[in-house]
């Protein structure tokens, strides 16, 4: 059954974060309904801000399903917990057949966490957006939750060690206000961006970022790349898969 798998899996998140010292705060989490289906939209820096997004759901006494890429099958633990949590395995080159459950999940009441970024940010400001989003809460008329993870970037991103164990380290999360989604799905893209956008800077401005850190966006002082440095990063990286070399060879050769 989905739902025993999902308690243990909550009891041991709990655990987890108590064990590391991290610090969780959580701004807005009003606005995500206690009841019916709603897309939240979540910005991607890390490698586990998924969970800080799962335990503001859960203080609604809510669960959250996410969307997770396929690949993540081949690990034998995740794909049993895939199976058992509600997860939706996304093959990102035939997407149809997750995109319809979500939207049957959507439709029957559930919560489906969605990264409209798709990967993750390594400038830690906003990607591009893909519309699966604005989509799919269109097709099964639901609202659309924006929602910003900010400080799990500090515990496990691209390009850089792990930071697993008791550091303290603060995560804030900030909910948006529901969004109606309609039929002009970039139009509703647009306005997803901008609420994300104004919500993350909200959350910045209230953390504290060093000089320098590389876990910061450059507008802030930070040392991550630009928005254009790290689309640069991405599309090296993309050649040289299709040259069949892993990214590390590409930059090697450089």
């Amino acid at each position: 059954m989905v739902e025993p798998t999902f308690r243990m899996l909550e009891i041991a998140s709990a655990l987890g974060v108590v064990a590391t010292g991290t610090r969780i705060s959580y701004s807005g989490e009003e606005n995500i309904p206690e009841r019916g289906g709603a897309v939240i939209a979540i910005n991607h820096t890390s490698y586990v801000d998924f969970l800080p997004a799962a335990l503001a759901v859960h203080r609604r006494r809510r669960r959250l399903r996410f969307m997770i890429k396929a690949e993540m099958q081949q690990v034998k633990v995740v794909n049993f917990l895939i199976k058992r949590s509600g997860t939706i395995p996304v093959d990102r080159d035939a997407g149809a057949g997750s995109y319809a459950v979500a939207v049957q999940r959507l439709r029957e009441g559930e919560l489906v966490g969605v990264y409209p970024e798709a990967t993750i940010s390594r400038s830690f400001e906003l990607k591009g957006f893909k519309t699966g989003a604005a989509r799919m809460a269109s097709e099964a008329d639901v609202p659309i939750i924006p929602m910003i993870v900010w400080g799990a970037q500090r515990i496990w991103t691209k390009d850089h060690p792990r930071q697993i164990g008791r550091n303290r380290i603060p995560i804030t999360v900030w909910v948006g206000e529901p969004m109606r989604a309609t039929e002009d799905i970039s139009r509703t893209d647009a306005a997803l961006r901008e609420s994300m956008i104004a919500l993350l800077q909200q959350a910045q401005e209230r953390y504290l970022h060093p000089p320098g850190v590389y876990w910061a966006p450059r507008r802030l002082g930070g040392g991550a790349p630009t928005l254009a440095e790290a689309a640069q990063i991405e599309a090296d990286e993309a050649a040289a898969r299709a040259a069949g070399r892993t990214p590390r060879q590409s930059r090697k050769a450089l």
